[in-house]
């Protein structure tokens, strides 16, 4: 027992029925990219990618990879390292019609 009282806005109930309190484990920005075919600039593939950037500028890559019942998502971590990444990587803004760097 913690002897910490908490606020009934940051509790909550586990499929279980455990009683959690959520608590923040860091908190950033994000950005989510689509891939897109080039020639007819459809959707190349149904995953997406998100890049989460925390606080302290700590960057975590996921790629969202729908399920085939269509309601739920599974998410992969990126490679750390990766060779075939462009040194200053950047996303094509569909709104603006260019080329633009990942964090503005």
């Amino acid at each position: 027992m913690t002897g910490l009282e908490f606020p009934p806005e940051v509790l909550t109930r586990s499929k279980a029925g455990k009683l959690e309190v959520r608590a923040l484990d860091s908190r950033g920005k994000f950005l989510m990219c689509k891939y897109l075919d080039p020639k007819t600039m459809k959707l190349a593939d149904k995953k997406r990618k998100i890049i989460l950037v925390d606080e302290e500028g700590r960057q975590r890559e996921f790629f969202i990879i729908p399920l085939k019942d269509g309601r739920r998502h599974l998410m992969i971590e990126g490679e750390k390292e990766d060779a075939a990444k462009p040194e200053n990587p950047m996303v094509w803004n569909e709104k603006e019609g260019k080329a633009e760097p990942l964090w503005k």
